[in-house]
């Protein structure tokens, strides 16, 4: 029998060191199976990286007033890059303690984080995607991919965060991020939001202001410090407790910085001139075309003056409520045409429809110098007598605020009182077609009615067109068409268009004595007429009130020597007021305006002198009448005196 020969051979088992090493070496080959399989398949269309220094976006146009000072922004604002060593030690910390804790221990991105978030995506299927960024994995999206929040997007980030973080130091790639990273409004990089929102150089940021700028990066918009205040200083209390925990402040220093308040820059925080900056923002590429690169528009707006009128406004919408008083519109113009305050609306947050422009209204009988314009220049003067009595011009018969008439009286006291017969009349005598080139040589651009009614304002009209027609009879008798655009250059200083270079000589729209004559009257109906709420003590003034039919449009339309204002008020629905009169609501809204602006405006009385008024006919009855009561010490009766009526066409 043979013997059995020997079995198979166990292979001998490995040691504990020997399996590690094994098992190791196995998953460090399906590892560098999945790094590649995973570069081949997420690294194919990566964006190229030789772009690195290159900012794409928007150009921006910022728009300055008269003295320099910023007064909006639009399009995208960049700044030069920041040195990391000239800012405050803080302002790196606050974004580290809130955005990335580990940034100087990670090589690209945090393990522990990414499965945080992915933790988080589970649990939340359907909402947008958490990534768990690191600071380098959010300078690799804003430097070179989309928003998109897809895998393929994360992966893309993750791979050029680890190759940012070969290339660069840890310091360089913070210096990257604080200044290409986008803080809303506008604004790319810490100098750029510093300037633009608290209107200082990042290198004087306070540590408030520090823990309110890293807080915006969880959403921009959301934690603006102009749209959303309390949010954002909720926020900017969590970046100031998250530097206490890592230890990058004190709890004393955290302490100091809730006591030291932060001022947003109020020209943002307020959104002043935004109506004027939609105005000439609309006109900037008609002159210069698209843009291509930064900006800076120089207007004619004085941001102090505006400041007034926006108040002014406010306070005359929130006076007039209670009469149905919902909307306003308000436009000062200097004598050379240069729009100083421009007002669209009573708050822009609610309404961006600009009534200074863009809304046409019945004009009332501020419509009324044009007449008595046409009706100076046919020969008439303030002292002729007129009478105040009914009228009949074919089927219209006009009649005054005040349903009575008031018999003979002069040009100038019924252009005061704004009687409607007279003024029926004498566009009537001189001829509408007169009246309405009279009214299109001063400015008005809008199509003019020729019937009857046009006499009393039956003409729809702009603010901006009334105050540039009025501005002739402040300056002297000149044309001055409003423009708010002064110079328009890029930001390394070529100039691309100058209002200055295309001026005409200027052209006399009034001549004398017509325009003595006009300024007379007008100053009579601030002075004694309807008017007589818009007086400022102190100033020389003139002007006229307006209110149409059924008081849905009220106007006062007035003016000192070389400065215009125009204020509207009413209703975007056309629907009437409570009585409201261009002698009440507006006539109150341009005299605190005035009273503001007057004295930093310096204003000189209105050119052109004034004519003396004819020595009176020699009457020898009535001055022996007068000398035989005053023989036997009696006076001869006065006139009744009467209130100033206020001026609604009917």
């Amino acid at each position: 029998m043979a013997k059995p020969g020997p079995g198979p051979r166990r292979p001998a088992q490995r040691t504990p060191l020997q399996a590690l090493l094994y098992w190791t070496a196995v998953l460090g080959v399906w590892a560098l199976i999945f790094v590649a399989a995973f570069f081949a398949v997420f690294a194919s269309d990566l964006p190229d990286t030789s772009k690195l220094y290159d900012v794409e976006r928007q150009p921006s146009i910022s728009y300055l007033d008269r003295s320099g000072a910023m007064v909006a922004v639009r399009g995208s604002q960049y700044a030069p890059p920041i040195d990391l060593d000239k800012l405050p030690p803080y302002v790196p910390k606050a974004f580290i303690a809130i955005e990335d804790r580990q940034f100087y221990y990670h090589f690209g991105f945090n393990p522990w984080g990414i499965i945080r978030s992915q933790i988080y995506n589970l649990q939340n299927k359907g909402g947008p995607l958490r990534g768990g960024s690191t600071i380098t994995q959010q300078l690799a999206r804003n430097l070179f991919l989309t928003t998109n929040q897809n895998y393929r997007r994360k992966a893309q980030e993750l791979i050029l965060a680890v190759w940012l973080e070969a290339k660069f130091t840890k310091k360089e790639i913070l210096a990257l991020y604080l200044n290409r990273v986008y803080f809303g409004g506008g604004a790319y990089g810490i100098e750029a939001a510093s300037q633009r929102y608290f209107g200082k150089p990042a290198s004087q940021l306070t540590l408030g202001e520090s823990a309110l700028l890293a807080g915006m990066m969880k959403g921009p918009n959301r934690y603006s410090p102009v749209s959303a205040t309390d949010r954002a200083e909720r926020r900017a209390t969590i970046v100031l407790d998250e530097m206490v925990r890592t230890g990058a402040i004190t709890p004393q220093e955290r302490d100091a910085a809730f006591k030291t308040p932060v001022r947003v820059n109020p020209t943002l925080a307020n959104q002043r001139a935004q109506y004027f900056t939609d105005y000439v923002d609309d006109q900037v590429r008609s002159l210069v075309g698209e843009p291509t690169e930064d900006l800076v528009v120089e207007t004619t707006l004085d941001l102090p003056i505006q400041a007034a009128a926006e108040q002014a406004m406010r306070k005359g919408i929130a006076a007039g409520k209670g009469q149905g008083v919902e909307q306003g519109a308000l436009v000062a113009i200097d004598g050379e045409g240069r729009i100083r305050a421009y007002v669209g609306g009573a708050d822009y947050t609610e309404s961006q429809f600009d009534r200074a422009t863009t809304a046409r209204r019945q004009a009332g009988s501020a419509f009324k110098p044009f007449v008595y314009l046409a009706a100076m220049e046919a020969g008439r003067t303030p002292y002729d007598m007129v009478v105040d009595e009914p009228l009949k011009i074919g089927n219209w018969e006009p009649r005054n605020y005040t349903n009575d008439f008031r018999g003979p009286m002069t040009l100038q006291t019924a252009l005061a009182q704004s009687i409607n017969t007279v003024a029926a009349r004498l566009a009537n005598e001189v001829g509408t077609g007169n009246v309405a080139a009279a009214a299109k040589r001063l400015g008005i651009s809008s199509h003019i009615q020729l019937d009857p009614s046009m006499a009393l304002g039956a003409v729809e009209v702009s603010p901006l067109e009334m105050a540039q027609a009025y501005a002739p009879f402040s300056n002297g008798g000149f044309l001055a068409k409003g423009y708010g655009i002064q110079r328009i250059r890029t930001a390394s200083g070529k100039i691309l268009y100058d209002h200055s270079v295309e001026k005409n000589a200027r052209q006399q729209v009034i001549g004398s004595p017509a325009l003595q004559y006009m300024n007379q009257m007008m100053r009579q109906v601030v002075s004694s007429g309807t008017g007589t709420r818009a007086k400022v003590p102190g100033f020389d003034l003139a002007g006229k009130t307006g209110t149409t039919s059924d008081y849905r449009d009220a106007w006062f339309v007035g003016y000192t020597g070389g400065f215009v204002t125009t204020v509207w008020v009413g209703k975007d629905n056309n629907k009437p007021m409570k009585r409201v009169t261009g002698g009440g609501a507006p006539a109150g809204i341009w005299r605190d305006f005035m009273s503001a602006a007057l004295p930093r405006l310096k204003a000189q009385p209105i050119p052109g002198g004034t004519i003396e008024p004819p020595a009176p006919e020699s009457d020898p009855i009535g001055d022996l009448v007068d000398g035989i009561a005053d023989a036997i010490g009696g006076q001869p009766a006065a006139p009744a005196e009467r209130a100033p009526a206020d001026d609604v066409p009917f």
